[in-house]
């Protein structure tokens, strides 16, 4: 069975705060922080393409409530 996203955000946040030493938490915490950031850029654009497969650009745009541009862009994981 598949965690849930929920089940999986407190598993991490748990795990986190586990560590004893609070300047390594922070480092840790700053670190899958930017990792995820990275990550969730990646899992937009490959929504992005999914979406655009039987939509125009602007149609994918109104699900990320952005112009057909700016999805096309995020598309890329452009900035």
């Amino acid at each position: 069975m598949t965690p849930s996203p929920d089940d999986a955000r407190r598993t991490l946040i748990a795990t986190l705060d586990a560590i004893s030493d609070p300047a390594e938490r922070l480092r840790e915490a700053a670190a899958q922080e930017e990792q995820l950031k990275v990550e969730f850029k990646e899992l937009r654009a490959r929504i992005a393409r999914e979406l655009k497969n039987d939509r125009t650009w602007d149609q994918v745009g109104e699900y990320f409530g952005v112009t057909g541009s700016r999805a096309e862009q995020i598309s890329r994981a452009s900035r």
